[in-house]
């Protein structure tokens, strides 16, 4: 198993971009995070009941959402234990076709260096085709 490397303070710059990503999302990924959180609500895995309270599909959980696209910082810093604070907005769901999923994607750039804390704010930008899926998406690391 590869260990990653903390990204170092002098190495990151205000403006610079993060990589970004394609997540997939599919029924079987939501019926594992309900499993796994507890969050069994219907709407997450019925379409007729999402359909019913006026969603266009089931949806993904929003902390499966808010989860996916942290993992695009964590993978940067190198060391998911430097996110010292995240914090987001959920703006629009994830509808999720049954046959293929969908996709949300995933970018970020650092938006602010704090040199006396050692700390970057990343601003992530999180879309499902054209729908901005998460607002105000904001993590704060701490750089080595």
């Amino acid at each position: 198993m590869s260990q990653q490397t903390v990204r170092q303070f002098s190495e990151v710059s205000e403006g610079e971009s993060l990589p970004p990503r394609s997540i997939p999302v599919t029924r079987a990924h939501l019926v594992h995070y309900a499993g796994a959180s507890g969050d069994r609500n219907v709407i997450h895995w019925d379409e007729r009941t999402a359909q019913a309270v006026g969603l266009p599909d089931v949806i993904a959980h929003g902390m499966w959402t808010m989860g996916a696209a942290v993992q695009v910082v964590s993978d940067w810093v190198g060391d998911a234990g430097r996110i010292v604070d995240y914090g987001t907005r959920f703006t629009k769901p994830v509808p999720v076709p049954h046959d293929g999923g969908t996709s949300i994607d995933v970018a970020g750039v650092v938006r602010s260096l704090d040199e006396a804390n050692r700390q970057a704010t990343v601003e992530l930008t999180v879309t499902c085709g054209d729908d901005k899926v998460l607002g105000r998406c904001r993590a704060v690391v701490q750089l080595g």
